[in-house]
């Protein structure tokens, strides 16, 4: 019999909370939701105060849906004591239901043997926690964040999700302001904390990239005494972060990168359209392997993989052999055949977020594609980029020539910026936002072309990707090959 994620009498405890329930026999919990759209039965419900919505609204839907039970402030309890089992919670001088299952968080660290990492980064620190997962999920049981749970209540769920027998566990932590970092990586208490890079993402809210880096380098300071901090060496940052790794309980610090003194060196990087080779020198050690996502952003930080797994101890060459069966997540350079008139199309879905250096990386992918037609891109506005925001907008013109893209479709007053510095030949659409986009991008597709969509989340670029699945179909997981490189 599978053992319960919880007990109720167990999740109480840990929360400091009191059991409303109609009788005292401990509940097995099977897991914890904070959404009724996505609960399961037998889920622990938290009734938490979103900025639009109070969870406490959705809590008799919740039990109806199955729940176990559901968390909810002592003030609110007698009012729902009849829609089932409850779990009465102080509420101290914040939301006390997320104060509670931070509790529960802590709990579920303190009883877990698991060997714990976090991921943090201006960019790639998703596809480096799904790397992470995927690698080491074939050594044992692995438990990680979902999607980009990254933040004040998404750290807590990954963590109150947590099953007591997992022998690794993946965090992705993420900021968008100083200080943000340190009380998640503290719930964490990683043994290896990673930062993948510092670029300028949330630059609004900092006066320079230095402290962007400070705030990454707060990941530090919830290492676990003699922990291991994996930092990148290329990055101009290189050494404040190192500074706060010193500066931290880390027994050492691990460098990757492609720079001479990196103790994890990229010596070759071959680029091909759906996959990449790297041949490494892993603290002296030779490692090859491909790696199943295409690009040189994914491959550099695949380094931080490779460095994770020596840290950990782990089977370093089961965890090369592992790489070559990535694939990138939704949203993150997920690949579809689109069936197009009487040919194939390649969308190229990178639409979950957009910054300067993200949008790079993926024009340098896209120019990588083999295709017989056209590479377009549909850019969207990027988002929290302060008063430069306009001119790193203009900026990736450069890039846009540099890597050969043919066509570029615009969303967003800001991406207006962009469209009108690249040269008329490389104009397609611009428009106010995602939603006037979708029938003209669909409409301009043809037999051959590879096309990217990329925008950060508040433009909703991923509606122009559904759009092109429905009118085209999308089977995941296969590429374009009809015969042109570059």
């Amino acid at each position: 019999m599978t053992e319960p994620l919880w007990t109720l009498d167990a999740a109480a405890a840990a929360m400091g909370g009191r059991v409303v329930a109609d009788d005292a026999a401990p509940r097995a919990l099977s897991g914890i939701s904070i959404d009724t759209r996505t609960l399961k039965v037998g889920d622990l419900f938290f009734a938490i105060k979103g900025e639009a919505r109070d969870g406490h609204d959705f809590v008799r839907d919740a039990l109806a849906r199955g729940a176990g039970a559901a968390v909810v402030a002592e003030e609110r309890a007698a009012d729902l004591t009849e829609a089932g089992p409850l779990i009465a919670v102080p509420a101290g001088d914040e939301d006390g239901v997320l104060a509670a299952m931070r509790g529960l968080a802590v709990a579920a660290r303190a009883r877990t043997d698991a060997r714990v990492l976090a991921v943090t980064g201006s960019v790639g620190k998703t596809g480096t926690k799904e790397a992470l997962r995927h690698v080491l999920a074939a050594q044992g049981a692995t438990h990680a964040s979902v999607a980009s749970y990254n933040n004040h209540w998404g750290v807590p769920l990954t963590l109150s999700r947590m099953p007591a027998s997992s022998a690794f566990g993946v965090f992705e932590v993420g900021m968008n302001h100083a200080g943000e970092i340190a009380p998640l990586t503290r719930l964490v208490r990683p043994e290896i904390a990673i930062v993948t890079t510092v670029e300028p993402v949330h630059i609004e809210h900092f006066r320079s990239l230095s402290g962007i880096a400070d705030a990454k380098g707060e990941i530090f300071s919830g290492l676990e005494i003699g922990g291991v901090a994996i930092i990148n060496r290329d990055n101009p940052n290189f050494e404040r972060l190192k500074a706060h790794a010193l500066a931290s309980r880390a027994g050492r610090v691990v460098s990757f990168g492609e720079h001479r003194e990196a103790d994890v060196r990229a010596e070759r990087i071959v680029m091909r359209h759906d996959l990449s080779i790297v041949d490494v020198r892993a603290m002296g050690l030779p490692v090859t392997y491909q790696l199943g996502t295409p690009g040189r952003h994914t491959a550099l930080n695949s380094l931080a993989v490779i460095a994770a797994v020596q840290a950990l101890g782990a089977d370093l060459a089961l965890a090369a052999l592992s790489l070559a069966q990535l694939r990138p997540p939704a949203g993150r350079g997920a690949r579809h055949v689109l069936r197009v008139a009487e040919g194939e199309a390649l969308l190229v879905d990178e639409s979950y977020n957009a910054n300067p250096a993200s949008v790079r990386a993926a024009l340098s992918t896209l120019a990588g594609v083999e295709t017989a037609g056209r590479r377009i891109a549909v850019l969207g506005d990027m988002m929290e980029l302060g008063t430069e925001a306009p001119r790193l907008h203009r900026d990736l013109a450069q890039a846009v020539e540099e890597h050969g893209i043919d066509l570029v479709f615009t969303a967003g007053p800001l991406m207006q910026e962009l469209f009108e510095a690249l040269p008329a030949t490389r104009r397609a659409v611009a428009r106010a936002g995602s939603a006037e986009l979708v029938e003209p991008v669909v409409d301009a597709l043809r037999p051959g072309d590879a096309v990217m969509v990329k925008g950060s989340n508040s433009t909703r670029m991923g509606r122009i990707v559904e759009a092109l699945k429905a009118r085209y179909g999308g089977d995941a997981d296969q590429d374009l090959a009809v015969g042109r490189s570059g």
